[in-house]
C-alpha cells in the first residue's frame, strides 16, 4: 500500500480556524505540489481530505475528485488517520490531506508503531509504503516532498 501524506499550503492566520482560507502564497504551494504530484500519484489512489477550508482548498488543486472525512479534521487523533487510510493492508492507495500535529504523528505511528510528534512542513508530501520480506510486513518512508523541490522537478 501507497500512502501519501499531504499537509495542506499555507493559510492565513483567521478566525474560527476550520474555515482559514489559503493565501496567495499558499494557492501557488497547492498548485506546485498538485501538478507533481498528479504526475505521479500511483493508480488506484483514493484522495481523503479534511472537512477544513484550507485543506479543501489545496486537495482542489489537484483538480481530482476526492472525499471530505471528519477523521481528518485539525483535532483529528492519529490512529484515526491511519484507519481511515486502511494503512497498512488496503487494497488501494491513500493520499491524505490534513494537518499537524496529528499529520506528523500518524507518520510516526505508521513508520514506528508510536504517534510520536513529527513536524510535516506545509505544503509537504510525506510518501509511505509497505514491504513485504519473509512475510513480514514493515513500513518505508519513500520520500519526503517539499513544494520547492516539486517545483524544481516540474
Amino acid at each position: 500500500m501507497e500512502l501519501l501524506l499531504w499537509r495542506h499550503a499555507e493559510a492565513a492566520p483567521t478566525k474560527p480556524d476550520i474555515e482559514r482560507a489559503l493565501t496567495i502564497e499558499g494557492q501557488k504551494q497547492a498548485a506546485i505540489m498538485a501538478s507533481w504530484l498528479r504526475s505521479r500519484l500511483p493508480n488506484n489512489t483514493r484522495i481523503l481530505v479534511s472537512p477544513a477550508r484550507r485543506a479543501q482548498e489545496t486537495a482542489a488543486a489537484l483538480g481530482m475528485d476526492f472525499s471530505t472525512c471528519p477523521a481528518l479534521a485539525p483535532d483529528a487523533e492519529p490512529e484515526a488517520m491511519l484507519e481511515t487510510a486502511g494503512w497498512p493492508n488496503a487494497t488501494h492507495n491513500v493520499l491524505i490531506v490534513s494537518h499537524q500535529p496529528a499529520l506528523g504523528a500518524a507518520a510516526a505511528l505508521a513508520i514506528t508503531g508510536h504517534p510520536h510528534y513529527w513536524n510535516i512542513d506545509i505544503g509537504n508530501v510525506w510518501w509511505l509504503s509497505t514491504e513485504s520480506h519473509d512475510e513480514n510486513e514493515k513500513a518505508v518512508l519513500r520520500a519526503i516532498i517539499p513544494a520547492e523541490l516539486a517545483l524544481a522537478q516540474k
